[in-house]
Formats: C-alpha cells, structure tokens, sequence
C-alpha cells in the first residue's frame, strides 16, 4: 500500500496474532442462518445467546462451563442466579470469564419467555384436553428447580385454567402446604378444582408417604366447600407423575 492511500478491505486484515472472535461469531451465525438454529450443538444455541451479553470475548469456554455445571441446556437456563454467579472459565488468552449478575439474568430471560410460551396453550383450552401441554409445561418450570417447590392450578367449573400460584418454596426434600390456605385462595379465585403439583429435586417422582398423606388433607379439606382436587402431580428430571394413576390418592 501507498503512503498515504487509504486503507481497503484487503488491507485492513486483522493482526494473525489476535483471536479471530468476529470471525468464530459471524461464521456461526451463518451456519445457523444457512442449517437453522435447532441443528447446534447446545453449547453452541448458548454461543450465540452470550454473543449479545458478552462482546468482543471468546464465550465458548463459559458456554461450556455452564452446560458442564448444571448438565443440560434446559438446567442452565433455569438455574438461580446464585448458582449461575458461580461458573467462570478461561478464555483462549487465559483470561478469567466469569458471570455476573446481567448476564444470568439475560439466561433467565430466556427461560421465562419460554415457560410463557408454553404455558400459552393452558390459557386457550381446558386443562384436561390440553393435558401433555399442561405435563410439557411442568417439566420446563420445575425439573430442575433445586428446591422443592408447591404450586396450584386453579381451574374453574369447565377445567380452564384460572391462575397458576407458588404457594410455598420450600428446601431440598420438602415444601409446606397448608390445606386452609389452598382452601381460602381456592374461594377467592371462585376455583372449582385445584390440580396440586410439587417437584422432587432428588429426581425420582415417586409420593413420599408424606405427600400422600398431605395430598389427603387438602381433599378432605376441600370436600366441605365442595372444592375438588383434580390431581396432585409430582415433577421429576424423567417426567411427571401423576398420584391419581397411580393410585396413590
């Protein structure tokens, strides 16, 4: 090049010794564009998501950190932030990669306008028809909650779906419900039935006598008010068991 001439596109090359970043970045987003998103690899879907939280850095190393710390992309992205603030890894210079509270919360944003999605279909039909929606939709929210957690669906008097409340968070192996609570925002809410739902963290759904015992206090508890429970349903990593087919209740 000329003294003085301006610099063109051939002549404006990047520094070899420097990480191709914006290279790796564009050429990604090309195979997604060309192949669709759904043929990457998870770690990669992650790639593009920490794109917009993290520029100019190498983020393959903390989407794979990520994806080895929880297990599965769905568990990355509906981990707490407390946990998520713990992952960091090294970028190809050695520098330290850590998250911070933005990016997790950009994770979660994910998360939630995907629970919001699929719980989309719950509010146009009766729960009972649209019942693997309703499991498909408690598997993303709770199979990889860390603590257990007690919900309610209220339904009205054609199975539609009314609300959907956290009642109580509780810890690794336990969630209180109390019936006369369940019963006062039952009437509040002028619910006819009530589906119970709660998660195992340990994975396995499979009722404690606890929960049968407990599942049993809200019925009778409901019985009076003429307020029935449709259900109690218990999330695991594997799936959804319902305590009614399985004789439990």
């Amino acid at each position: 090049m000329a003294e003085g001439e301006p610099p063109t596109s051939e002549t404006t090359l990047r520094d070899p010794a420097l990480p191709d970043h914006g290279g790796h970045r564009q050429r990604l987003r090309d195979r997604a564009r060309r192949g669709g998103i759904s043929v990457l690899p998870d770690y990669e879907v992650l790639e593009l998501f920490l794109f917009r939280s993290i520029p100019q850095r190498d983020v393959k190393p903390l989407a794979k950190a990520l994806l080895s710390r929880f297990g599965s992309l769905s568990a990355v992205l509906s981990a707490p932030l407390e946990d998520m603030l713990q992952v960091s890894a090294l970028d190809n210079k050695g520098r330290s990669l850590k998250m911070t509270p933005d990016i997790a919360l950009d994770l979660q944003l994910m998360f939630e306008a995907t629970r919001r999605l699929m719980a989309e279909p719950l509010k146009r039909s009766t729960v009972i028809s649209s019942w693997q929606a309703l499991l498909s939709y408690l598997r993303v929210t709770l199979a990889h909650e860390p603590r257990e957690q007690f919900r309610l669906l209220f339904l009205d008097k054609k199975n539609q779906l009314i609300a959907d409340e956290i009642m109580n968070y509780g810890t690794v192996d336990h969630a209180p419900a109390y019936p006369r609570e369940i019963m006062r925002r039952a009437l509040e809410l002028s619910a006819s039935s009530v589906i119970l739902v709660h998660n195992h963290p340990s994975g396995d759904p499979m009722p404690s006598q606890g929960d049968i015992d407990m599942t049993k206090a809200i019925i009778a508890a409901g019985k009076p008010l003429k307020i029935a429970i449709h259900d109690h349903l218990i999330v695991g990593r594997e799936g959804v068991l319902s305590m009614k087919q399985v004789g439990a209740i």
